[in-house]
């Protein structure tokens, strides 16, 4: 059996390694970073009046802001208070937008 040697061995084991890294962050963690971000400035600009959607699927205006990071939303059940972070989507410019025939 003959066993072929090369003074670089180290480094070309190590690309196969280093290139699934470089994917993985390209096409799982990079898109995922983006959209935490979008998240925490649609959490951050948050309106008083806004129609929202919960995580929990809970569907309101916002009547009250607070510095607490709370906010109270009015439902068909009554009003409720979440964490800002609670709040999914907004719903404001989908119900206001023309309909489409």
């Amino acid at each position: 059996m003959i066993l072929l040697q090369t003074e670089g061995g180290g480094l070309v084991s190590l690309l196969p390694i280093l290139a699934m890294v470089i994917v993985i962050y390209l096409f799982m963690l990079r898109p995922q970073m983006r959209r935490q971000k979008n998240e925490r400035k649609f959490q951050t600009n948050i309106t008083k009046g806004a129609k929202v959607i919960t995580t929990s699927g809970i569907h309101g205006k916002i009547v009250e802001l607070n510095n607490d990071g709370t906010v109270l939303i009015e439902t068909g059940a009554g009003k409720i208070r979440f964490e800002r972070t609670a709040i999914s989507m907004d719903l404001t410019n989908k119900l206001n937008a023309p309909k489409k025939k």
